[in-house]
């Protein structure tokens, strides 16, 4: 019996899926042939299973250890060190977002290709129902009709014709091939068992799709969101929004790795019966029909002999034999005996019907419509069906990828965030080269009071009604020296630094010199003399940001 095909070739993912190691959960090698019903079979699928929970628990243990590390070995740093970090954090999420994007993308069409491999599945399943069913009903009425409504217009006509030996043979004659045409049709399969299990597989199927293919919608729109609210807490320095994230990153992380685990054991499996089809179908209808029977669908091919032929012409020989008599006895027996012409169109009527239920039979059981079907079927699921579970795959190893990174940079994100809080309370609200103190001097006259109070000085130099610079003191000449040089640093004229500023309630400048050197550095006091007013209220913005 030939076993070679040309309209179907398995794919090459299928083969490299099927050469994927099968092994127990005792760690012993098995047999890849699909045989889902073996336990050891069911042990290597969820094998692969389990290395993606393995996988998954060694990703957890290698997040947590670089938490702790984080958390145990984290160190004050200086202005130097914050620029890089910042610009460490900046990058990860950025690979994480395209990251995650390019997941998102890959997993929407795999998603996709893998429900058009379904949907084409229990199409063909469905239409091979279809035709077993109409197989089976015309069959059954056909039997119904030779039996029940042959029968009685036989014997109808038997006791018309009982004066008549000769038409009283003929109908004896007639119920033999009656009793033919019956037995030919008892002689097919039965076709309503099989017909029964092709659609409860196929509800079964499309109610597991729907469910499947809902499920990763939603895995890729929590993606998605995780994603963007990730990054919107980048970009609002929001910490609550950050830890929440992170929380659900981790989520998103272990169902990942559960997606990766149930689609890879999908795989193989499937790959493992698109690879020998033909195998495990005949395997699982070898009680219903015959090998021989199920070779010539499978097969299709004109060198193959139709196993329904002889019974198809047995029943078409019958019929034009019972037609022909029934033409000789309306042309013979009807002048003779008037009442029984009823009863013989009603059997020329039955044998049109029976002729024309044949003809349907003999299309429905040719093997090019069945064969069709399960090529459909086989394209759907070894093509598009394992291509979008691979892709599918491909999904989870990103999104893996993204989530890993997401949930390393937050951290060192958080720490970010908290540090620059920590140094901006650090600055002192009513510091005068303080760029917030000043806006709130400004906007704010309440405020304006306290720096007043703050900054107020009494001089025992001149008068307030006065402003000219009274004369100099001998006693103070180097101390006045002094003092000039250091009003120079603000650019100011000199003549000012002896002038009374009672009436303005601020200190001479070179207290806010004596403040500036204490509070910053040299290399940020040479920058900020360096700027004018605009980049001095600029650089105060950015401080304090």
């Amino acid at each position: 019996m030939s076993s070679i095909r040309d309209d179907y070739i398995a794919p090459w993912w299928t083969y490299w899926l099927h050469n994927f190691p099968h092994v127990n959960l005792n760690f012993q090698p098995i047999d890849n042939t699909f045989s889902p019903q073996d336990q050891n079979y069911q042990q290597s699928l969820i094998f692969l299973g389990c290395v993606a929970a393995a996988g998954l628990g060694l990703n957890l243990l290698c997040l947590a250890i670089y938490l702790s590390c984080l958390c145990c070995c984290r160190k004050d740093e200086d202005e130097e060190s914050k620029r890089p970090n910042s610009c460490c954090v900046t990058w990860s999420a950025v690979v994480a977002g395209l990251i995650s994007c390019a997941a998102v993308g890959v997993g929407f069409y795999g998603n996709s290709e893998t429900n058009d491999g379904v949907y084409q599945l229990t199409y063909s399943l469905y239409n091979a129902n279809h035709t077993l069913g109409g197989v089976d009903n015309l069959v059954t009425n056909t039997m119904g009709s030779m039996e029940s409504g042959l029968k009685q217009h036989l014997a109808r006509l038997d006791e018309i014709f009982a004066t008549r030996g000769d038409y009283v043979q003929t109908l004896r004659f007639m119920q033999q091939m009656a009793d033919n045409v019956i037995k030919q049709l008892l002689g097919l399969p039965d076709w309503d068992t099989a017909k029964v299990d092709l659609a409860a597989v196929a509800d079964q199927t499309a109610y597991v799709e729907y469910y499947r293919w809902l499920t990763y919608l939603l895995l890729l729109i929590l993606d998605l969101v995780i994603c963007l609210a990730a990054c919107l807490g980048l970009a609002k320095q929001s910490r609550w929004l950050l830890t929440t994230m992170m929380v659900f990153g981790v989520l998103t992380l272990i169902l990942s790795w559960v997606s990766l685990g149930v689609d890879l054991a999908t795989a193989v499996g499937t790959s493992d019966f698109c690879v020998i089809p033909d195998k495990f179908i005949m395997n699982q209808t070898k009680d219903l029909v015959s090998s021989d029977i199920v070779h010539y669908y499978l097969y299709c091919s004109q060198t193959l002999p139709n196993p329904f032929q002889q019974s198809l012409t047995i029943f078409q020989r019958s019929l034009t034999t019972m037609q022909i008599q029934i033409q000789g006895l309306l042309q013979f027996a009807v002048p003779l005996f008037p009442t029984a012409e009823r009863d013989l169109l009603g059997i020329q009527h039955l044998l049109n019907s029976s002729e024309a239920s044949l003809h349907q039979l003999t299309a429905l059981l040719d093997c090019r419509g069945l064969n069709k079907d399960y090529l459909d079927a086989l394209i759907g699921v070894c093509y598009d069906g394992v291509e979008g579970l691979l892709y599918l795959c491909l999904f989870s190893i990103l999104a893996i990828c993204a989530f890993c990174a997401m949930l390393c940079a937050i951290p060192k994100a958080w720490t970010h965030i908290a540090s620059r809080e920590r140094d901006y309370d650090d600055i002192d609200e009513e510091d005068p080269f303080n760029p917030q103190a000043r806006r709130m001097t400004t906007h704010n006259p309440n405020h304006a009071t306290n720096v007043h109070s703050f900054c107020s000085y009494s001089s025992s130099m001149g008068s307030q009604s006065s402003l000219h610079p009274p004369a100099a003191q001998a006693g103070s000449n180097a101390p006045v020296s002094e003092y000039m040089n250091q009003s120079a640093l603000f650019g100011g004229n000199q003549r000012y630094e002896n002038v009374p500023l009672i009436g303005r309630g601020s200190p001479p400048p070179s207290v806010y010199t004596q403040q500036f050197r204490n509070r910053y550095s040299p290399s940020m006091r040479a920058t900020y003399l360096s700027m004018t007013e605009d980049q001095i209220r600029h650089f105060g913005n950015d401080f304090q940001a």
